[in-house]
């Protein structure tokens, strides 16, 4: 989706949380546009980064009378690799390399932009007939810099492609990585992690290692170490092992991580290591440089 968001890096609260094992806990702020309520929880002020992964988004849940719904117009992207997932509803994707897929609840849409990439996330006319609901996450990924120039790629991951496990009763589903003794078929470009549970109130779960970590409370509720991490809070993690987090009550959480990849300039859709990248990309984008989506050739988002 494309980052439209006012002040988006500065647009948290954070705290120093009294868990040793936290570094951070940050409260994303909600914006409503058109209905659909968007809560940022990374980049911010403080954290720019959690392993790979720059950006956070979590959306919905919303629901839409029919004639209504998401309409995101061809926006462009470089440098990173987009990840959408979604618990409710529907998206139809297109793109500047041809793709036309539905992304539906448990699926995962890879879209490796490198180079470059345009792309659109409408509704189809079946769903926008009736009412509907809309609800999930939007993740980027940045690229190595040995990457980031890769030919731009699509990739769909139906749900019964990602693997789930049982772990004392906890359901999870390992997305990106491999973690809890299974290898997620998604493709990662570094070390990556992104990991779904489902603790009912009173179960626990030990997180797996990764050289840096993130929890984002999506429902419910949880603690760690004694702190309480209440819903839409993001908690950044340290490398220390056999960190357990327990439900308080029911809860749906993301885990992300992995490596860190070095610093990466933002603005806009756009991420590179070099601020020129940005600047040269600005530029193809105000001159209509950029391949057109497939299908969706007519509107597109101007640069603000």
């Amino acid at each position: 989706m494309s980052n439209t968001l006012p002040d988006a890096v500065q647009s948290c609260s954070v705290s120093d949380p009294p868990c040793a094992a936290i570094e951070l806990i940050i409260q994303p702020r909600e914006h409503d546009i058109g209905g659909l309520v968007v809560r940022r929880a990374l980049p911010t002020a403080k954290r720019k980064t959690v392993g790979p992964w720059i950006f956070f988004d979590h959306m919905g849940p919303a629901r839409f009378s029919a004639g209504q719904g998401i309409n995101v117009r061809p926006h462009p992207h470089i440098g990173i690799a987009t990840v959408t997932y979604l618990f409710a509803g529907e998206i139809l994707h297109r793109d500047s390399i041809g793709s036309l897929q539905p992304i539906r609840p448990g699926d995962i849409n890879l879209m490796v932009t490198g180079s470059g990439m345009v792309h659109s996330e409408r509704e189809r006319p079946e769903v926008t007939a009736v009412e509907h609901e809309l609800h999930g996450l939007q993740l980027w990924l940045v690229l190595p810099e040995a990457d980031e120039e890769v030919a731009p790629a699509f990739h769909h991951y139906p749900s019964r492609d990602i693997p789930a496990v049982d772990i004392e009763g906890v359901t999870v589903r390992v997305m990106m990585g491999s973690a809890f003794g299974v290898t997620s078929p998604v493709r990662v470009f570094s070390e990556t992690l992104y990991v779904e549970a489902h603790l009912k109130a009173g179960q626990s779960l030990t997180l797996p290692e990764a050289g840096e970590r993130a929890v984002y409370v999506a429902s419910g509720a949880l603690q760690a170490g004694g702190t309480a991490l209440p819903l839409h809070s993001m908690a950044i993690f340290s490398s220390a092992s056999d960190i357990v987090v327990t439900a308080t009550e029911d809860a749906r959480i993301a885990l992300i991580g992995g490596e860190p990849l070095g610093r990466r300039f933002i603005e806009w859709n756009f991420v590179s290591s070099r601020r020129e990248r940005i600047e040269q990309a600005k530029q193809a984008w105000r001159e209509g440089q950029f391949a057109k989506v497939v299908g969706d050739e007519d509107e597109f988002i101007p640069l603000p």
